[in-house]
């Protein structure tokens, strides 16, 4: 079983930044790839961004395309989530999800395993 932690959310001004971290632990750790996703209250999840792990290809959603940029460490299992130039349409609760398998890195359903989210508030 793998286990996922977020860290790194809090409230920042707009225009500011965070820098959000996932750790993984447990069985040993060899996703395929692994992605952010927030959710807003009232909304869906939707996906923010995310990578292929062995490669570091990345993808984000055009809503975050050039401000959002994420990255990982292999040797510390953790991948990150730098977020640059927020605003309060930012403002979710984010999370990180892993995958074993190949597939549709932006589809929720396709992520086998979820950490419990981290609250990201932007103000105005």
């Amino acid at each position: 079983q793998v286990q996922l932690v977020e860290s790194g959310g809090g409230l920042v001004q707009a225009g500011g930044s965070l820098r959000l971290s996932c750790t993984a632990s447990g069985r040993t750790f060899r996703p395929y790839s692994m992605g952010w996703f927030r959710q807003a209250p009232g909304k869906e999840r939707e996906f923010v961004g995310g990578l292929i792990w062995s490669e570091a290809l990345t993808y984000y959603a055009d809503g975050v395309r050039g401000r959002f940029t994420t990255s990982r460490d292999t040797a510390k299992n953790t991948m990150y989530l730098h977020m640059n130039n927020l605003n309060p349409e930012d403002s979710a609760v984010y999370y990180c999800a892993a995958s074993i398998n190949k597939g549709p890195v932006t589809h929720s359903e396709y992520y086998d395993y979820w950490g419990q989210g981290t609250q990201v508030t932007v103000s105005s």
